[in-house]
């Protein structure tokens, strides 16, 4: 290809000066300091082809930046000049209508999915683009709505999870539930200067809920334990075999930290008011138990209702609000267990499991941990 013949390029000592600082710049834009160096080897008549070498660029790239300094000067033209450039492909509308189908589900167009993948999204906006008048997303690619949809901080492929207070009274009772904690407080502080006080004391508040659907699982090969200087950690193999699930029905004293635990198959009626029979022999008989618990069919059911009425005034329930389960301080025991009992367990029956259950829950009782609950307490007042 034959090139024309190009003029003088003209340039003052202070601009020379500039160019030459730019050239070797560390922190310039690329763009701007391959030109400074087009420029000065122009200036030095150094051969097209070698400049081109030297920056790694086409001859052509480097003509047309050398015009661009004849024309306008080689200051001016390091940068690109005003109203120049590729204009957007993509206009406005056609990005709103992509923020438009995010924010929309797929089973809208007809999809079995439940939310937008972005691949998905993609290839929606490739096939209808056209008959939407947006014809310049036809190819259109998951980069790109990617780039649209986050530009406006819209994930449709992610969800979030929220909790919907669904109990109208739930500051009501929320406050009821704090209320107890207020006194078992008082009473525990009472007890800690002066421990006669638990002679005085007629009553104990349990923190009560149940742990279903506990798996027993049992390992098909052997389980290799550690071995120094060759294998660090247990080794299972992959597979495994359920035997079945038991539920865990458990009380903690909030006063001892004591744990009171049954294990049994299911958590029915008949299991909880056990369990209650339980908690009655488990204390004096001229006691009175407050329990702390949620709204669970059998807590309210007719069978509980009548055990109840054979031991009048032996029982207060508070019942934590709908969707407040998490104000229930025997979760924190339950989260304490998952994690130092539950979370490996390897058993060869669900007999087996019910036994380790039911000893690493003796084991945690050598060592009880009263629970104190911090949240909004300072906004409950009783009377000490």
């Amino acid at each position: 290809m034959a090139y024309k013949k190009r003029g003088t390029l003209q340039c003052s000592d202070e601009q020379k000066a500039q160019l030459e600082k730019i050239s070797k710049s560390r922190i310039e834009q690329q763009q701007h300091i391959q030109r400074a160096i087009i420029f000065l080897r122009y200036m030095e008549k150094v051969p097209i082809a070698q400049i081109a070498k030297e920056v790694g660029l086409s001859r052509q790239r480097v003509y047309a930046s050398i015009d661009k300094a004849l024309a306008f000067g080689p200051i001016a033209a390091l940068k690109d000049l005003s109203g120049r450039g590729t204009p957007p492909v993509i206009m406005d509308d056609a990005k709103a209508w992509v923020i438009s189908l995010g924010c929309e589900s797929p089973k809208q167009h007809g999809y079995s999915h439940e939310v937008w993948t972005i691949a998905l999204l993609a290839r929606h906006v490739r096939e209808h683009c056209v008959q939407e008048n947006h014809p310049s997303l036809q190819n259109a690619g998951k980069s790109l709505i990617h780039g649209i949809l986050n530009k406006e901080g819209i994930k449709p492929h992610k969800i979030r999870y929220y909790l919907e207070r669904r109990d109208e009274h739930f500051e009501e009772k929320m406050a009821q539930v704090l209320t107890v904690y207020k006194q078992v407080e008082i009473v525990n502080n009472k007890e800690a200067k002066n421990p006669k006080n638990l002679e005085l004391r007629k009553s104990t508040t349990i923190s009560y809920d149940e742990k279903p659907g506990i798996q027993a699982i049992k390992n098909i090969s052997a389980q290799l334990l550690p071995v120094a200087g060759k294998h660090a950690t247990v080794s299972r193999d992959y597979e495994y075999k359920r035997l079945g699930t038991l539920s865990l029905l458990a009380g903690i004293d909030l006063h001892t930290g004591i744990c009171i635990p049954s294990v049994e198959n299911r958590h029915r009626s008949s299991e909880f008011i056990k369990f209650l029979e339980k908690l009655n022999a488990s204390y004096p008989e001229d006691w009175k138990i407050r329990i702390v618990l949620d709204n669970h069919s059998s807590h309210r059911s007719k069978e509980t209702m009548r055990y109840l009425e054979t031991v009048p005034g032996k029982f207060e329930f508070t019942f934590t609000p709908t969707h407040g389960s998490w104000l229930n301080m025997i979760e924190i025991y339950f989260s304490k267990l998952s994690r130092s009992i539950l979370r490996h367990i390897r058993v060869d029956s669900k007999e087996e499991l019910k036994q380790r259950i039911l000893k690493g829950i003796e084991d945690s009782n050598l060592e009880p941990v009263v629970f104190k609950w911090k949240y909004k307490m300072d906004e409950i007042i009783v009377e000490s």
